[in-house]
């Protein structure tokens, strides 16, 4: 049984989630939200009926904080955290991961994330591509989907697949967008794994932000992979006329407002799409995606 878990971040509902997912050997979590989120991720834990102790296995999609940067925690009570290769150094000494986080997020750092400590080497267990997990009797597949990022996992479990972010940010029922973050965006790479998550052929996507999502098709083929494209070239028009991001970012912003309010979302949705998938850094990524793209 899956349960997803809302951390309710910074107070929005159906922002962030966690899943539990109950197996004949005890719960397996899958994704732990920001640190700064732990209590109310203890108290889910708790509502399924577990104590946060008797979590010995945490899957991750990827070492964002957003994504992981609890599982420090559930590693000091005894847990495996599983992550792909390119991540785990960054579990391990978190500190430029933070150092990074930090100059972005500045005096919000704590209030957004709270803390991230190192994981002993010997709590990380590197993932390839295809690998698996067996708990109990519950087989998880992990498929390297970059795109969002170089080190992503999306896990499937029988005919469910856990996206993380390369399914996108869709928050009830209304748009699924794509979270574009510097410095690892990459179209390409994104497109290829939508590739590979339709030849998968999952009955059912669980995302991070927000939830369960029964129409695979249209959800990947007629909406977020549109909308990297029109994202992409919407942004490259700007960067090849040599707009200036103070420029830009109203310009975007009242862009993807727009697009949200013609699907449906209402101020408090607005307001959840923009704490999960902040404009800024779907800006800052595209634009620093065609830079690299661009000639010397």
């Amino acid at each position: 049984m899956i349960k997803i878990i809302d951390l309710n971040f910074q107070g929005h509902s159906q922002t962030v989630a966690a899943f539990l997912i109950e197996t004949s050997a005890g719960p397996v979590l899958l994704e732990t939200g920001p640190h700064s989120m732990w209590s109310n991720l203890v108290r889910g834990v708790n509502a399924a009926g577990y104590d946060m102790s008797d979590i010995r296995h945490v899957l991750l999609t990827h070492i964002h904080l957003d994504h992981a940067g609890a599982s420090w925690a559930l590693a000091q009570q005894g847990a495996t955290v599983y992550v792909h290769p390119v991540g785990a150094p960054h579990l391990i000494d978190p500190e430029r991961l933070m150092a990074s986080a930090r100059r972005i997020y500045r005096e919000d750092m704590d209030r957004l994330w709270g803390d991230m400590q190192a994981i002993p080497e010997e709590r990380v267990k590197l993932i390839d591509h295809e690998a698996t997990v067996q708990v109990g009797q519950s087989v998880f597949r992990a498929w390297h989907t970059p795109g969002h990022a170089v080190h992503h996992i999306a896990w499937q479990l029988d005919h469910v697949l856990f996206t993380g972010d390369v399914g996108g940010v869709k928050i009830n029922d209304v748009q699924v967008v794509p979270p574009c973050p510097p410095p690892e965006f990459q179209l390409e790479d994104w497109l290829n794994s939508l590739a590979l998550i339709r030849r998968l052929n999952p009955d059912m996507l669980y995302l991070t932000h927000f939830g369960p999502v029964e129409d695979v098709n249209t959800h990947l083929d007629d909406i977020l992979e549109a909308t990297l494209h029109d994202w992409a070239g919407w942004m490259k028009i700007r960067w090849e006329r040599g707009d200036s991001p103070e420029t830009i970012l109203p310009e975007f912003r009242q862009y993807v407002i727009d697009q949200l309010r013609r699907a449906g979302a209402d101020e408090a949705n607005l307001v959840r799409y923009e704490t999960a998938n902040p404009v800024e850094m779907n800006l800052t990524g595209l634009l620093r995606y065609w830079k690299k793209r661009s000639p010397v």
